[in-house]
């Protein structure tokens, strides 16, 4: 890492090496990305990407406009605010800008969704189908840095009625991947579907099987999901004897596996918390 951040820094200090800048750069986001992934030290992670944050803020700052770096930065910051934000309104700060640049990575790639902050639910629907394979990544991060922000913002019902759009994205999404897909997907439809009660739109059954399809698309590996599936759908039925399996699968796990470690590591903490305090909840 510091390798890339010498490379990176000293790229700036060179005239007439905008190209060699924007390679760099663009190398350093996708480092970072497995590197974080791949990290198994929460802590580690939390006292480090704030400095990580303040580097692709400077790098974004330098190329508005590059959708790579958008994002990076997007992805970051919604991992940031979700994960290890303390309080509401940090969470809420963080998850904004992360919407705020993966809305400018998904204008800079598809002109329609510029006005998609501005949009109703039928508008914005009807601009996603002329988005195809080539643009299927950087939609899948404007939807998970969204889903980040809504989840951020869940005491807030005019937030909560943006989940169908999110929604309708996602759908989209799985059209369009082919056999690129991220499995995170599925979770992120499930939780979705539990975020709301029934009455309001939330449908767990529908989730379950979105939990269940992320279980089986990765294999096992992400752990987040059976952690997600216990929170969301086990929890919202009462159903102990599914929550506390999902749970005790998720630690008797190994969490080394390539691009879930950070997350797999932080699900078996929460497992392990969830069912602490399961008598008090069941």
């Amino acid at each position: 890492m510091k390798k890339v951040l010498l490379i990176v820094i000293s790229s700036f200090s060179m005239s007439g090496c905008a190209m060699l800048v924007s390679n760099a750069a663009s190398n350093f986001s996708d480092n970072l990305s497995a590197a974080v992934l791949n990290q198994d030290d929460p802590q580690l992670v939390r006292d480090g990407i704030p400095t990580l944050l303040l580097t692709l803020d400077s790098l974004i700052e330098g190329s508005p406009d590059d959708p790579k770096l958008l994002m990076a930065g997007a992805t970051l910051y919604a991992t940031y605010g979700a994960v290890f934000a303390e309080d509401d309104i940090r969470a809420s700060r963080l998850t904004t800008r992360a919407r705020r640049y993966a809305l400018h990575a998904m204008c800079e790639s598809y002109e329609p969704s510029c006005g998609w902050s501005d949009s109703n639910y039928d508008e914005f629907v009807s601009t996603l189908s002329g988005i195809g394979p080539k643009d299927a990544e950087v939609l899948y991060t404007y939807g998970f840095a969204s889903l980040a922000f809504l989840r951020a913002h869940s005491s807030d019902w005019d937030s909560l009625a943006e989940l169908p759009e999110v929604e309708a994205l996602f759908e989209h999404y799985l059209d369009i991947s082919g056999d690129e897909v991220n499995s995170s997907v599925y979770t992120y439809m499930g939780i979705m579907l539990t975020l709301r009660p029934p009455a309001l739109g939330g449908e767990p059954e529908r989730a379950r099987e979105f939990f269940e399809k992320a279980i089986a698309e990765s294999g096992g590996n992400d752990l987040s999901a059976k952690v997600e599936f216990a929170k969301g759908y086990a929890k919202l039925l009462y159903e102990r004897d599914l929550h506390d399996r999902l749970l005790n699968e998720v630690l008797q796990a190994d969490p080394n596996q390539d691009g879930f470690v950070l997350s797999n590591v932080i699900a078996q903490e929460e497992a392990t918390a969830l069912l602490a305090e399961a008598d008090d909840y069941f």
